[in-house]
């Protein structure tokens, strides 16, 4: 199921164009929009929730019409935006609460689910206080309790870890995987960081230039083309690539102990041949996996 359909978005900003015939289906789960600075993520996001008006195309977001129904999104999605969004001189449970009733919740109703979306954030003990005596971190924070207070079908994150501290990054992703994993809430996560769509998210949709570069599970995009072995040896041995180049099996690259060979076959016939020739030589194989590129390499790769 998806919880997006774009169809032919095309967003410009006087001559300058944001999106170009930009289409994608958003799956349900986590997913991470990935793109360098200025690649049309944000763009993506404003025009999804109706603040933006495409010159063409358009979608639906979980069932809504994007052209027609943005209030309705609006009422059914969370945005954590990548900008400060706090009011000066409201309270940290005031200015949550008032998110709510503008999501449409009853007052009451309102104030018991702020202190409740702030205890699970984390500022349950620093409720009371300006919101413009926080730091960086709890900004960061009450931004996702205030996406969080109506109880949202899709959670959209602009740039969660912006402005954070190592410490303060480790405990966004982690809250940002217990929202995704733990409460099964949708949640697309927009960020430059690979590291952090890495953490959190199963799929990413990347993007560049306005135009949508890949899509899929990130364990897919990393895979490398012609599916070779990574082989980890208990110690290096030369007479082991020796013997492998003999049985048909090439070596593409050697790193100390490890090995990553390439042979004719699935990877249970190639590892056959390989640990008959670690039996061969008198090596122990210590691992044994299909070859992976990182994702940054994955990702250099589509946008070039």
């Amino acid at each position: 199921m998806a919880v997006a359909e774009i169809r032919g978005l095309t967003v410009q900003y006087g001559r300058f164009t944001a999106l170009s015939d930009f289409s994608v289906d958003i799956p349900e789960g986590c997913v991470g929009l990935l793109g360098p600075n200025g690649a049309g993520k944000t763009t993506l996001i404003k025009t999804i929730l109706g603040f933006v008006k495409p010159a063409t195309g358009g979608g639906h977001v979980l069932g809504a019409d994007i052209l027609r129904e943005g209030p309705l999104i609006r009422q059914r999605v969370g945005l954590m935006p990548e900008q400060d969004c706090h009011i000066p001189g409201m309270s940290a449970v005031a200015f949550v609460a008032y998110a709510g009733e503008l999501a449409g919740m009853p007052g009451n109703h309102a104030l018991r689910r702020s202190h409740e979306v702030l205890e699970y954030c984390g500022l349950g003990e620093a409720r009371y206080r300006l919101v413009e005596t926080y730091s960086t971190g709890m900004k960061q924070r009450i931004k996702l309790a205030q996406a969080l207070i109506h109880g949202p079908k899709l959670l959209l994150l602009d740039e969660p870890t912006n402005g954070l501290d190592p410490r303060g990054r480790e405990e966004m992703l982690e809250l940002i995987r217990s929202v995704s994993h733990g409460k099964n809430v949708n949640v697309i996560v927009s960020s430059h960081l690979l590291p952090d769509i890495e953490r959190t998210c199963d799929q990413v949709i990347v993007v560049a230039q306005g135009k949508l570069r890949a899509q899929g599970l990130i364990k897919d995009l990393r895979k490398v083309e012609g599916a070779p072995i990574d082989v980890e040896l208990k110690e290096e041995n030369p007479k082991f690539m020796q013997a492998l180049q003999e049985r048909g099996v090439t070596l593409l690259s050697a790193h100390r102990n490890i090995y990553r060979v390439q042979g004719k076959g699935l990877p249970s016939d190639v590892g056959k041949i390989v640990f008959d020739a670690a039996t061969a030589v008198g090596t122990q194989v210590r691992g044994y996996d299909l070859a992976q590129r990182s994702l940054e390499e994955a990702f250099l790769e589509v946008i070039r």
